[in-house]
């Protein structure tokens, strides 16, 4: 079964008196356990799809499921809650919330959106720390962390309630070279051991070169799709 099914997804914004069509019919499925790359110039709609995907913002057209769920069929607040038990988001510029501690950050998503008590939060995050490598900084706040400490700490954020599918967007944008190397492969690690799909919006020629399926937008619309898995075309 897919996890991720869109079928003549549609987007139109209106800027002033003109009418900008971010997307443009556009059809693609993924598979669950996934590391799935969506490439283009700035404006081919990246963005704009991921928000979509995430149930940050409603199409204009079209339909997608997540997970089995028809999500463009979510009000607000049921949209809030699958997002919140679904889908984990990791962002260039991280977004960790300054006055929360590392640990607090990671903890913040099962405050929000699930039923866990206290102890088996608390395992859960230690848990994620650890294998992100960030459990000797639980206690410090994100100005007191590098940015490829904080995009690790977002990467557990995003994982700590076991979502089926992490949209990243630009995730290694405002990383050095190596600490986006870095990040790359904990994310794929965590693919293997979580079975969890990402989904990448991003121009780094990093990040596209350990991507299994590659989408291209151009303007709005699919141009290609490229699977460079094993056995397939």
């Amino acid at each position: 079964m897919n996890l991720v099914k869109a079928r003549g997804i549609r987007k139109t914004y209106q800027a002033g008196e003109v009418e900008v069509q971010a997307l443009k019919d556009l059809s693609f499925e993924i598979e669950p356990a996934s590391f799935v790359s969506f490439v283009g110039p700035s404006g081919s709609g990246k963005t704009t799809l991921l928000n979509l995907v995430g149930c940050l913002d409603r199409p204009s057209g079209g339909s997608l499921s997540v997970a089995g769920t028809d999500v463009f069929s979510l009000g607000r607040a049921d949209g809030a809650t699958f997002r919140g038990r679904n889908i984990g988001f990791v962002f260039q510029d991280f977004n960790l919330i300054p006055v929360l501690s590392v640990f607090e950050n990671v903890e913040y998503p099962l405050l929000m959106a699930s039923s866990l008590g206290a102890k088996e939060r608390r395992d859960r995050v230690e848990s994620l720390l650890e294998m992100v490598g960030m459990t000797d900084q639980a206690k410090k706040y994100p100005n007191q962390v590098s940015g490829g400490q904080m995009q690790r700490v977002a990467i557990a954020r995003a994982l700590v309630a076991d979502p089926k599918l992490v949209l990243a967007d630009e995730p290694t944008a405002n990383l050095d070279h190596d600490t986006a190397y870095m990040v790359i492969d904990l994310m794929k690690s965590m693919k293997e051991m979580k079975k969890t799909t990402f989904i990448f919006s991003t121009h780094d020629p990093k990040i596209v070169g350990e991507a299994e399926i590659i989408y291209t937008l151009e303007d709005g619309t699919l141009v290609n799709r490229e699977d460079r898995r094993p056995n397939h075309g």
